[in-house]
């Protein structure tokens, strides 16, 4: 296979080998396999960030990536949009190995591959309109022309929750609150139909009382579009509203994987343990790690 990818052979986080419709229960979306990357420290020691992991996201599929801060979550995420090519393992989008793509190749994994940002105030350039914003994806990646991608903004902000569209569409970021920006920023991610998400702490930074609207709202895309989400937080809990599948990690390392119900409910890492006893949960007694 050429490094890079061949106009006959479109990426695609559904694929279809030899022309024939993919089992996409099986077939999957994103492989990463014994991926590890270091970096050089300041006192030129190598500094391991991720340290052999191994996972699947299966075509149309939501699994959570869990971990404290500095856990190598966000590295993780920069090597699967092909910000960063890892040290050593391999990750294959469509069947298409990430680190190997040369620059028209990255143009169609990014197409393919969105991220939703965490902070949705930096995520924004402040002088561009929210119209101007959704519209370039639309041209740059699929041949819209302004027309064309001025109709796809209207879908786009009805999509994720701001209607009516035209209130929404001429307005600058810092006119929208902080949960609106969110749906904006989703909003453009989905501008140019990618296969996967890579929602990195979506919603972090927002006021809790937002949370819950963002997250049933990648519930909801994931579940009509047919997406594949990789979801990245600190947080079990909200995970658990959204994923099937659960990754633990710690130091670089995954140190426990299943059913995200499963995980909840029955950890066996003593440090799922402590990610459980941080968050405040009422369903959740002392000494009782059970959540309903």
């Amino acid at each position: 296979m050429s490094a890079d990818v061949s106009p006959e052979v479109p990426m695609t986080g559904r694929p279809q080998p030899d022309g024939q419709a993919a089992d996409t229960s099986t077939v999957p979306a994103l492989t990463v396999t014994d991926v590890s990357k270091s970096y050089r420290g300041r006192d030129r020691t190598r500094v391991l960030a991720v340290d052999d992991v191994s996972f699947t996201i299966a075509s149309g599929a939501a699994v959570s990536l869990v971990g404290a801060s500095g856990s190598g979550k966000s590295t993780l995420a920069r090597l699967i949009t092909g910000s960063e090519r890892p040290t050593s393992g391999s990750i294959t989008f469509g069947g298409v190995t990430v680190s190997r793509l040369r620059a028209g190749g990255q143009r169609r994994l990014h197409r393919q591959v969105q991220m939703v940002f965490q902070d949705p105030y930096g995520a924004l350039n402040p002088l561009h309109t929210v119209e101007y914003t959704l519209m370039r994806p639309g041209e740059n990646y699929l041949g819209l022309t302004a027309s064309q991608a001025r109709d796809r903004v209207r879908d786009l902000l009805e999509t994720v929750g701001l209607s009516p569209a035209r209130q929404f569409a001429p307005k600058l970021p810092h006119q929208l609150s902080g949960g609106q920006r969110q749906r904006v920023v989703i909003a453009r991610a989905l501008a140019c139909d990618p296969g996967l998400l890579v929602a990195d702490e979506p919603v972090s930074m927002l006021d809790v009382s937002l949370r819950a609207g963002v997250l049933s709202l990648l519930a909801d895309l994931r579940r009509d579009r047919g997406l594949s989400l990789l979801y990245i937080t600190h947080d079990l809990l909200s995970a658990r509203a959204i994923t099937d599948e659960v990754l633990v990690l710690h130091h670089g390392r995954v140190v426990e994987r299943g059913p995200t119900r499963q995980v909840l409910r029955q950890p066996q890492d003593s440090y799922t343990i402590q990610l459980l006893e941080a968050v405040p949960n009422p369903f959740v007694r002392p000494g009782n790690h059970v959540i309903r």
